[in-house]
């Protein structure tokens, strides 16, 4: 995928840049603390991925974790953090570190929980040892309660040399939106915490963007203005736009598909493509590329459906979606084969588009 410039994010890099320093020079007795809120796609991780890979001097320890996409579990983000690692010589009784880390073998009596939020905190203390490090917490939105209480507990934890960067969405897209917005007053009521919120690329940031993809044909104003339309300044969605065209002058991003049929020129029975009179009256060979629904606007999508569109907007292969979704990989390529005609779209990019225009909130997972 192409690659989208922090365009429009230097004063939010250079103030996670400040914060770092602060760990860096031992002016904090607790870690430094920077919260990132936005939308689906709008650069956190991005934003995230740019400051660790400028902070100088080098982090000696980076630990990073998010949610589960499904079925969220106690400790996500401490599991996630540990997977792959040797824990063998962390000082920890082996069945807490095996509850901890979500093995399979884990006891199935468990520590009392405040004797466990204790324990977590104490494996991060261990691995940080005297630091500096950083810590990522991805998608707070979607983290477990227990994982909540144990990023609010290393925000204010003595002695901890590390800079800890939270990126979130919105709480109104948590699973808990409570328990999300008590979570975040904690983290930004410590001192010095920074608060970033990541809003839309504006139009002239879009043009910028455009103009070194394109360096050798500077894009119009009027481009660069239905560019930004199009995408609605959304980052990933400008990304995928500009991968989609790769290769090809500017003026093809504002292109159709070309797989898309004339606007209009379906029959309006044509939006219920699964009804069997409607698959009767077509020929068998026109079922390789189903009619779009007249007014995808109103796609009516399952709750699996919203899930997997999720991972389409976070650039999932049906692989990598059917893990974080705990189902098959054919399972996934009809939900995706579903979306497409659901939605309109005539290939993946195009709904994840379609979902980030519209501004799809996060669902709560279900089942099967």
């Amino acid at each position: 995928m192409m690659p989208v410039s922090m365009v429009g994010r230097a004063g939010e890099l250079a103030e996670l840049d400040r914060a770092w320093s602060t760990v860096v020079d031992s002016r904090r007795s607790a870690p430094a603390v920077a919260v990132i809120t936005g939308e689906a796609g709008v650069g956190k991780s991005l934003l995230v991925a740019a400051a660790l890979d400028a902070f100088a001097p080098r982090p000696a320890v980076v630990l990073s974790g998010a949610a589960r996409v499904h079925s969220p579990a106690p400790y996500d983000w401490l599991a996630a953090v540990l997977t792959g690692r040797d824990t063998s010589g962390l000082d920890l009784p082996p069945d807490a570190l095996a509850w901890l880390a979500q093995q399979p073998t884990a006891p199935r009596e468990r520590y009392a929980p405040g004797t466990l939020l204790r324990l977590a905190v104490r494996v991060v203390r261990l691995l940080v040892g005297a630091g500096p490090a950083v810590l990522v917490v991805e998608d707070l939105h979607a983290l477990d309660p227990a994982s909540l209480n144990l990023v609010g507990e290393l925000a204010t934890a003595a002695d901890l040399p590390a800079l800890l960067v939270v990126a979130t969405r919105p709480a109104a897209d948590a699973v808990a939106p409570d328990l999300v917005v008590r979570a975040l007053a904690r983290l930004c009521g410590v001192r010095g915490a920074v608060r970033q919120h990541l809003g839309p690329l504006l139009p002239a940031e879009v043009a910028e963007v455009l103009t070194q993809v394109y360096a050798d044909r500077r894009p119009s104003g009027r481009l660069a203005r239905a560019v930004w339309r199009r995408t609605g300044g959304n980052p990933y969605a400008l990304t995928e736009l500009l991968a989609a065209h790769a290769g090809q002058g500017p003026e093809a991003l504002l292109r159709p598909p070309p797989s898309a049929p004339p606007a209009r020129s379906a029959p309006a029975r044509s939006t219920a493509v699964a009804r069997p009179t409607a698959a009767r009256s077509a020929p068998a060979r026109s079922a390789v590329v189903a009619p779009r629904p007249a007014d995808p606007v109103d796609a009516e999508l399952t709750g699996r459906e919203i899930e997997v569109l999720g991972c389409l907007v976070a650039g999932m292969s049906n692989k990598q979606a059917a893990r974080a979704l705990g189902i098959s990989v054919r399972t996934v390529t009809v939900h995706v084969s579903n979306l497409l005609r659901k939605t309109g779209s005539a290939s993946r990019t195009e709904a994840a588009i379609w979902a980030v225009r519209r501004r799809l909130p996060a669902p709560t997972p279900v089942d099967g």
